[in-house]
């Protein structure tokens, strides 16, 4: 906040902030306002109002001059983004470059069929497919982020995870990795399909179909970008024929079907069911010992206000 101030101080020209810090600065940095603001630039601003940052951002055009021009960004436009625009904007111009649910003509996208419980055996057939080639694999929780790393790295895979459990010097870190090509594997949650600039992913697996047509949308766009090629190919179990179905009503059209010789992918099956108990154990053991650290900390804490209460 100090160093930051000290930079507001300046009166830069440009400031780009998160809503939250900005809102800081403009309540506890003396001398610090947005008076002569000429324009407001709001990005990502679906995600940005069906988040947490909805009154912030509210805070924040209450404290601005009402005579100003303001820009809304968003690949997709919501009932909130279009309530914002009502409230905010005077008369508003809009500019599409796309339909909501439209993807790239350089984008190959396919599905693969398989049951559920070979689902880590069709993944690690596929990476080996196309081996030596950048992927991001978009799955649904953290959790499953740090199994699939765990036990692709088990089968010798350079692989990254992330996802926002983790904290922002080690997200920095696995995106470095992977855009510099120290590892060619991305694991990530769907904090990874917005915002973020990799010039070269090759493939887009999701493992997990998403719930929201919108999501597929960010997932797949990290690849075939600035009239690149790219391919997406989504995983369908069983338990995901209705979503999948409903993904592509909202696209428009069926996507064929990645052919793959289910005999080839079975070969894998003994190899990849070791390396899932391995990578079991692995996760166990590193929970184990955070729960023992946080027990630690918590019985330290204790004792050090016991001591406290005893010396006072």
């Amino acid at each position: 906040m100090v160093e930051q101030a000290i930079v507001l101080a300046k009166r830069p020209h440009v400031i780009i902030a998160t809503p939250g810090r900005l809102l800081d600065h403009l309540h506890n940095t003396k001398g610090f306002n947005l008076r002569n603001l000429k324009m407001l630039v709001i990005d990502e601003a679906d995600r940005m109002l069906s988040m947490d940052f909805e009154k912030e951002i509210s805070d924040i055009i209450s404290l601005i001059p009402s005579e100003r021009q303001t820009l809304l960004f968003s690949a997709t436009m919501t009932s909130k983004v279009e309530k914002l625009q009502k409230a905010s904007l005077i008369n508003p111009v809009r500019i599409e470059v796309s339909l909501k649910f439209q993807t790239p003509k350089t984008l190959v996208q396919q599905y693969l069929f398989m049951p559920a419980k070979w689902k880590d055996c069709y993944l690690v057939y596929l990476i080996n497919e196309f081996k030596g080639q950048s992927v991001i694999i978009f799955v649904s929780t953290c959790n499953t982020v740090q199994r699939i790393s765990c036990l692709l790295r088990l089968l010798g895979f350079q692989t990254s995870p992330l996802h926002g459990q983790l904290s922002q010097p080690n997200r920095l870190s696995a995106l470095q990795k992977f855009k510099s090509g120290n590892s060619n594997i991305l694991v990530a949650t769907d904090v990874a399909s917005r915002g973020l600039d990799i010039p070269n992913v090759d493939l887009v697996i999701n493992f997990d179909v998403p719930s929201h047509g919108k999501d597929y949308i960010h997932r797949v766009g990290r690849t075939a970008r600035a009239g690149k090629s790219g391919r997406a190919v989504a995983f369908v179990t069983q338990y995901d024929v209705e979503a999948f179905q409903h993904l592509e009503s909202l696209l428009g059209y069926q996507l064929p079907q990645f052919a793959v010789e289910e005999s080839s992918v079975l070969i894998l099956l003994e190899r990849v069911s070791d390396a899932q108990r391995q990578a079991t154990r692995q996760i166990k053991e590193v929970d184990d010992r955070k729960g023992k650290r946080s027990r630690k900390q918590t019985v330290d804490s204790h004792e050090n206000k016991r001591k406290k209460v005893s010396h006072d």
